[in-house]
């Protein structure tokens, strides 16, 4: 029993196996209660992780945070940067300072909060509370309170900071929403990108990285590259279909797809939609919607881990009756082989320069985001499979389809990733939910 002293453990007879009743009879008002089973146990994994965390703190601060930037469905809109992401850093940083944690800004916006004496020998738990347009209140937001939470349970319990420390962070502009590229703070903090390239960054809206962070009060004097922590892990859920579908508790992730982000500008003429006979015509839309059936029906044919989005479309003069004369548009691909990604690449850009000339249109690219595939360091993620195992959980090792901040940890200390199930496996929604006894 945590937070008083007891000379051995306690054992609970099979009868008594209702984990309210062990905590009342036994425990008293013990901080939390560590189970043990000499054999069969009806107790649940949920049973035995809420003896170890106080899960109505968490979600009360999950809600919390999805109070700043709310949006219809019960969603979140806090892009990078943005005044309510200032307020939702305010926020959690004040948490952090609530528990005495030393908190640390970086130059790029990134968060630190150490319980301990040197970063470089805590465990680092973290992952971003930035949010895409139209954000759930999970993804990201989830790794980062329940990084808060581990602390302030081993306080509550009087135990010591574990040798070296635990530290729980918060990156700036994982979601590359506003700003490209995406996983942009935790790039930045290993080492990835030069602080000055990252303040130059221009958004979509036309704002620089270093003058946002400068305006909302997140240009910190802790400088970048941050120093590498003994281990990362980051808790997330899962943002996809395989463990609830599958009837898991807990992924074990072993990995990271490659991800290829291009912006392509199709450059065409304007002209009468009614006069202009089809084989004359030089239509920066047309290009645009070919490409988008096109990288659909290849990732189809690639298979395995391959995908690939079509995630933005402006066109130009976006008038009825105009061909348009510009078309922009953005492609999103991954695939966990880097040999598949390269070719999917390259079959792309073959199909581009193909239509350019068909249709006798100009392109411009711009890559906005190009990381390899990222494999965990293995030792970690064994101990998180029998960790959980222990705990009676079902665990399925898989890999993530999404990008990161722990694909950029991994560059520089050993690193792993916990999944929780998505409820139909639906994220960057509004909807996107996990139910509290898997948090």
């Amino acid at each position: 029993v945590f937070g008083k002293p007891v000379p051995a453990p306690i054992f609970v007879p099979e009868d008594e196996a209702s984990l309210a009743e062990v905590i009342a009879r036994y425990a008293g008002d013990a901080a939390c209660v560590r189970l043990y089973s000499g054999g069969d146990c009806n107790l649940t994994f949920t049973d035995r992780c809420a003896a170890f965390v106080d899960g109505r703190r968490l979600l009360q601060r999950l809600e919390d945070l999805a109070a700043i930037g709310p949006i219809a469905g019960g969603g979140v809109n806090r892009l990078a940067l943005t005044d309510a992401d200032k307020a939702g850093r305010d926020l959690v940083t004040g948490w952090m300072r609530d528990l005495g944690l030393d908190v640390r800004i970086d130059s790029v916006g990134n968060a630190v909060g150490l319980w301990g004496d040197r970063i470089e020998r805590a465990v680092m738990i973290g992952s971003h509370i930035d949010t895409v347009r139209t954000g759930g209140r999970y993804d990201g937001n989830f790794g980062v309170l329940a990084g808060l939470e581990v602390i302030e349970t081993l306080m509550t319990a009087g135990v010591d900071p574990p040798s070296g420390g635990v530290a729980v962070a918060f990156f700036t502009n994982e979601e590359g929403a506003r700003f490209a590229p995406d996983m942009l703070g935790s790039l930045v903090y290993a080492g990835g990108m030069p602080v000055e390239a990252a303040h130059d960054i221009t958004g979509i809206d036309g704002a620089h990285v270093g003058e946002e962070l400068a305006r909302i009060g997140y240009l910190g004097s802790y400088p970048c590259p941050g120093p590498a922590p003994r281990a990362f892990l980051e808790l997330h859920v899962e943002q996809g279909p395989v463990l609830e579908a599958e009837g898991f508790d807990i992924g074990a992730v072993t990995g990271v797809q490659g991800i290829w982000w291009e912006e392509v500008t199709v450059h065409g003429q304007s002209n009468h939609a009614g006069t202009t006979p089809m084989a004359l015509r030089h239509d920066a839309a047309y290009v645009a919607a070919e490409m988008g059936v096109f990288v659909r029906r290849l990732a189809l044919e690639l298979g395995g881990h391959q995908v690939a989005t079509m995630g933005r479309v402006e066109l130009y003069p976006n008038l009825t009756n105009v061909v348009a004369s510009r078309a922009t548009f953005t492609l999103d691909v991954r695939n966990t082989d880097a040999t598949v990604l390269a070719e999917a690449e390259h079959q792309i850009m073959g199909r581009l320069d193909e239509l350019a000339a068909s249709e006798k249109v100009t392109i411009e690219r711009r890559t906005l985001a190009r990381f390899a595939p990222v494999a965990f360091d293995d030792t970690m993620i064994d101990r998180v499979e029998a960790h959980a195992s222990k705990l009676g959980a079902r665990v399925k090792r898989l890999p993530s389809g999404a990008g990161h901040d722990a694909q950029m940890l991994a560059r520089i200390c050993p690193t792993s990733m916990i999944f929780v199930p998505s409820a139909n496996g639906i994220s960057h929604n509004p909807s996107e939910y996990t139910a509290p006894e898997s948090l």
